[in-house]
């Protein structure tokens, strides 16, 4: 008898810890990458509940107007919520993504680069050069460009977060392609952080464990989604990082399922 496919969870039933009142982000504007579901959509009601202003991007246009029509039915604030495909791994689409940007908004307060994907685990001997730039170019060049893109656009007191992964400093067998673009992506944030702390931008990297999004199925056929962290917990560990003093550096978040979870 075949197993039994797991389920993946869907954005709209995270249980997200109701915003404090008065909200504590009113008047910012946040974008978060790679927002149409998981991580990013979590992020994203997070931030949209707290009264930012959110801009959501992903490559999938249909699942990213979805997302939108969610955000906006369950955010109960006056937070805008704004939707563009936009693909990180090609400079014209993320030059096109932050024009929007300056135009709706004139300034940019947080940037979540969270879009990412994972690989199936593969020898390096059976990686591929395909699979290999697709690592690059989505989980590091994805990350530069938003980043560089966004800089013109940050004020003292902003903050970019990274989401990396655990693969940023634990070393994987048989996934070589996604260690070395998410260690790679570790390196540059730290550039960045001490590039960009003397302007009071911040820069932190977000590495969560085992967590119950759907890039697990690129890993495994079942995956033991039960047992993971569920998205709303990184998303509170986003909010507290980007709630921090203006003095305040957090260099990096990482988030780990209890011991036994997994």
């Amino acid at each position: 008898m075949a197993a039994k496919k797991a389920q993946l969870p869907k954005a709209k039933v995270f249980p997200l810890l109701p915003p404090a009142a008065p909200l504590r982000l009113t008047g910012k504007v946040a974008l978060i990458t790679g927002a149409s579901r998981g991580m990013g959509y979590a992020i994203a009601h997070t931030l949209a509940g707290e009264g930012a202003d959110v801009i959501i991007t992903a490559r999938d246009p249909a699942h990213l107007t979805d997302a939108a029509a969610q955000l906006r039915k369950e955010t109960k604030n006056h937070a805008k919520i704004v939707a563009m495909g936009c693909d990180i791994r090609t400079p014209e689409s993320v030059a096109r993504l932050f024009a929007v940007v300056k135009r709706r908004f004139g300034k940019l307060d947080i940037l979540v680069n969270n879009a990412g994907i994972s690989q199936p685990p593969t020898p390096l001997a059976e990686t591929t050069l395909e699979l290999w730039r697709s690592q690059i170019d989505t989980n590091l060049t994805g990350v530069y460009l938003c980043s560089r893109a966004a800089l013109p656009l940050l004020e003292r007191g902003a903050t970019i977060i990274n989401n990396l992964s655990a693969a940023a400093k634990q070393v994987f067998p048989n996934f070589a392609a996604y260690t070395a673009a998410k260690t790679g992506a570790y390196g540059l944030t730290l550039s960045m952080r001490d590039e960009l702390m003397p302007r009071g931008i911040r820069v932190t990297a977000l590495m969560p464990g085992a967590t119950a999004t759907d890039l697990w199925q690129q890993i495994m056929p079942n995956p033991p989604l039960d047992h993971m962290m569920n998205p709303a917990s990184i998303a509170e560990a986003v909010l507290y990082a980007v709630l921090l003093p203006p003095e305040a550096n957090l260099s990096e978040i990482l988030v780990a399922p209890m011991a036994g979870a997994v």
